[in-house]
């Protein structure tokens, strides 16, 4: 898992050189939206808002957009979005897994589809791809937080299930979904904030990619994020030490 952790890592850097900061922004705050709608307007009474305001300081989102947000649910004058998994096989075999929050279903079908065809894949069944990932709560600090031994002691403390450290992209901790905030509270406890505190999918096993193929991959990652409909883009990909430093380079 380290490298397709770093992988995603450098995914995310690129992202952010290329100047998605307000895509990503929008994402947050249709996120907020949507949690708030579900249930009350306060973080303090409904955890999938709180997790999303969360993640939402942590990436320097704005107070006043994430009000906004908040009372946009509250005023009633929300769009109504569907929650939407889409999995399917990329290049080389590689498993990924498309979450999306959307007002149009059959827009969204019909993009995150063509988006896999161009891309080298093909998009599957729900079930097809899922069956072999786990789905985890993912808690992220990054590198300053402290050393590998100091969060692996606070993670066993907490009662996580597995800490992967990296010297430059920091710490990822795992943790059953159902322990997601109480693990996530504790850890706040003893090492601070954490970066992002989400549910994810971690896959069960990895699936090697390299040349044409990872190119591809990238591509199609891209491509989806890119999309306003989507939300996360999960993949299994294993990627070796020397292809990490030709994509960080």
């Amino acid at each position: 898992m380290a490298g397709h952790s770093k992988f995603k890592n450098i995914m995310h850097r690129k992202g952010r050189a290329d100047g998605a900061r307000s895509k990503l922004f929008s994402k947050l705050s249709r996120e907020i939206t949507v949690a708030a709608k579900m249930g009350l307007p306060d973080p303090s009474m409904n955890a999938r808002l709180r997790l999303a305001v969360n993640n939402a300081k942590s990436e320097s989102l704005p107070k006043d957009v994430i009000d906004r947000a908040i009372k946009k649910a509250s005023g009633g004058d929300a769009e109504s979005y569907d929650e939407i998994r889409y999995e399917g096989f990329g290049p080389g075999g590689v498993g990924v897994i498309v979450e999306v929050l959307t007002d149009n279903r059959n827009r969204s079908a019909s993009t995150v589809r063509s988006t896999f065809t161009k891309c080298g894949g093909n998009l599957g069944e729900t079930g097809s791809v899922s069956f072999m990932w786990d789905r985890v709560g993912q808690i992220t600090y990054d590198a300053k937080a402290g050393s590998e031994d100091k969060v692996m002691e606070a993670a066993i403390e907490a009662g996580a299930d597995d800490v992967e450290s990296d010297e430059e992209d920091g710490h990822t901790i795992y943790t059953a979904f159902e322990q997601l905030s109480d693990v996530a509270a504790a850890l706040e406890a003893a090492l601070g904030p954490a970066q992002s505190t989400k549910l994810a999918w971690k896959p069960k096993a990895l699936t090697p990619i390299s040349g044409d193929g990872l190119a591809t991959l990238m591509k199609l990652i891209d491509t989806l994020e890119d999309d306003d409909d989507v939300q996360h883009v999960y993949s299994n990909a294993d990627i070796s030490a020397e292809d990490l430093e030709k994509l960080a380079g």
